[in-house]
């Protein structure tokens, strides 16, 4: 196949190196292939596509030529022959002399156990079964800097607010682990089990507090006030430059959003805040609406 640059974006073609289990609802999946020598991320939320196969083929189906025209070239495949494509956030990018670049992506498994409530999606049901040789092609960056990069905390910030859903815990990771000895952080991530949290290790002065929903339940976090009640209960260091970052399901990241900018008066321009996915629609359906 052709790796054509979409600069400054470029597609990669990966096999999977290994697998690990991090969690109930968490696997993290490595991969590797030398197309990642020229994959480049200075970004600790870098945005990703991933196209995975369907179940029964050897790779993903993508248009041989894969230049600026590629998104109608995709589309125009048959719907049981085109690859799967989701949004993914880079967990972490290793490379050094004489080893071989490896990049690890993080997957939540929703609906994979026997008798779930509700079915496992087709990214879930793959990473639930990867195992070392499958193949998959990654719509990544070529540029170290790049627009699929959010998290931008002006040079003057002195507190970090930061708030996810497990969507969004290995960009909240990566991100905590990236920032200085002695910043101020106030961290909220959310996840379906107690056994899904993690210890990220960070030199940042932070205090991370954790959500843990109802455990009885397979399902994706309904609409609920959690999140906004722990904010709202929680003691902000005083700050005279405080910048957020908020991701994960869409409708819980306005109500955040809107907590952040009007009853603790931080400036909008000084809060970035991604919808990774909406309840209730699938990505394809997210997608559709957009187009």
């Amino acid at each position: 196949m052709t790796t054509a640059v979409a600069a400054p974006f470029r597609f990669f073609s990966l096999r999977v190196v290994r697998t690990r289990r991090l969690g109930p609802s968490l696997v993290r999946v490595t991969f590797g292939g030398p197309d990642l020598e020229a994959f480049h991320s200075d970004g600790r939320d870098q945005s990703l596509s991933l196209f995975l196969p369907h179940p029964g083929q050897s790779e993903p189906a993508v248009p041989v030529e894969l230049g600026d025209g590629w998104w109608q070239g995709w589309r125009e495949l048959p719907d049981d022959v085109r690859a799967m494509m989701r949004s993914y956030t880079l967990r972490s990018l290793r490379r050094g002399p004489g080893v071989p670049t490896e990049v690890d992506i993080d997957f939540v498994l929703h609906g994979t156990d026997p008798g779930a409530a509700v079915p496992a999606g087709p990214a879930s049901r793959w990473a639930s079964g990867a195992r070392a040789g499958d193949r998959v092609v990654l719509l990544g960056p070529a540029l170290a800097d790049n627009r699929a990069i959010r998290f931008r905390p002006p040079a003057d910030t002195d507190l970090v607010v930061l708030w996810g859903d497990e969507t969004a815990l290995p960009a909240a990771c990566a991100i905590l682990e990236s920032l200085p000895a002695g910043l101020r952080v106030r961290a909220w991530l959310e996840v379906q089990h107690a056994g899904d949290i993690l210890e990220p290790a960070t030199a940042a002065d932070a205090e991370i507090t954790w959500l843990v929903r109802d455990e009885r339940s397979d399902a994706r976090p309904p609409s609920s006030s959690l999140a906004l009640d722990a904010l709202r209960a929680a003691q902000l260091p005083a700050a005279r430059a405080p910048y957020a970052w908020i991701a994960g399901e869409s409708g819980r990241v306005r109500e955040l959003r809107r907590h952040l900018v009007r009853e603790r008066g931080i400036d909008r321009g000084r809060v970035t805040f991604v919808g990774y996915w909406r309840q209730g629609l699938t990505e394809e359906q997210l997608r559709e609406r957009a187009d």
